[in-house]
């Protein structure tokens, strides 16, 4: 796997667990929102701000070995690992990595984009995942709009994993980033209408200290805690929440 950074430990990316936190290298959508644009490249520009925080003597950025080795020194203060990217599901040690992390004795959190359903059937017949965290980019129709990548076979592609993650019996959510200009508030409550009974869903805003795309608006249009709260109102069987 190529390793674009790590956090030794983190109170929120894993619901009621406490994580350590791998980000993988490289993403094949170019989302104009993206507040981690570093990663996308398919191969590490060098070190990042995350990049063997805990690992002092390492330079650089850290390996698998060196971050299975950290996470075995320190699992009695870890509950799991979040795996993130990036994309996770486009490298080619994603399973055994998840393998090596549940044979220590800790659970996983795969954060994806759905571009890989092979990779994510594998991950649920293999049991290495514990929990799917997915990002639901906008209503399947307008995918392309948020993603800018591969074409119809892309939103395909991520239509089938969230079937998937859907039908699993493994724990989940989906997410989906507020990008203004593009997102308006009918969109959201289409994409809230794919959800089953049970399942959560997070609205999460734009991050705009760091996006890929600098010129992204910062006006949605509408008051996101307000759009939470309606869309509740709407779907009362699904857990929506602001992130």
């Amino acid at each position: 796997m190529t390793i674009g950074g790590f956090q030794p430990l983190s109170l929120v990316d894993y619901p009621g667990k406490t994580c350590a936190i791998v980000f993988t290298q490289g993403c094949p959508f170019r989302c104009p929102y993206c507040h981690n644009p570093e990663l996308i490249p398919v191969h590490p520009a060098g070190g990042s701000e995350r990049s063997g925080v805990a690992l002092a003597r390492h330079s650089g950025i850290p390996d698998t070995n060196d971050i299975l080795e950290y996470i075995a020194a320190h699992k009695s203060m870890l509950d799991g690992v979040c795996i993130t990217g990036g994309e996770p599901t486009i490298q080619v040690g994603l399973l055994p990595f998840l393998k090596q992390i549940k044979d220590l004795g800790l659970l996983v959190k795969l954060d994806t984009n759905g571009i890989h359903p092979k990779v994510v059937t594998r991950a649920i017949e293999e049991g290495v995942v514990d929990y799917f965290a997915m990002d639901l980019k906008h209503r399947w129709e307008k995918y392309q709009e948020i993603v800018r990548s591969g074409g119809e076979k892309v939103v395909e592609l991520c239509r089938r994993t969230f079937g998937l993650i859907q039908s699993s019996g493994i724990p989940h959510e989906f997410r989906t980033t507020v990008a203004p200009g593009i997102h308006g508030i009918d969109d959201f409550f289409e994409m809230v209408s794919y959800l089953k009974d049970g399942e959560s869903y997070f609205i999460q805003e734009t991050a705009f200290t760091k996006t890929l795309d600098p010129a992204l608006s910062r006006h949605t249009g509408f008051f996101v805690p307000d759009l939470a709260a309606d869309l509740q109102a709407a779907f009362p069987r699904c857990h929506i929440q602001v992130r």
